[in-house]
């Protein structure tokens, strides 16, 4: 969601959104530290290849989702809601 349209949310949704974030980041760590392990282990084995690439995409991917998540943050810091 853009800022202006969590600026138009009301504080109850804020906080909805707050706790559903909470649980992506925890999964979200989970995904990363998972596909790093696979990474680790393909590297470890000489297996560069598919195996290697698609988590290292996933992770960019992943890193890069929880980085659009900061507006919702810098809102509910606006309106004292952490």
């Amino acid at each position: 969601m853009t800022r202006e349209e969590l600026m138009a949310l009301t504080d109850e949704a804020l906080l909805d959104k707050k706790k559903k974030l909470k649980k992506a980041k925890i999964i979200n760590a989970f995904m990363i530290g998972f596909l790093f392990a696979v990474v680790v282990y393909s590297f470890i084995k000489n297996t560069w290849g598919l195996l290697t690439l698609i988590p290292v995409y996933m992770i960019y991917r992943l890193v890069r989702n929880a980085d659009k998540e900061k507006d919702l943050e810098a809102v509910l810091k606006e309106r004292n809601l952490e």
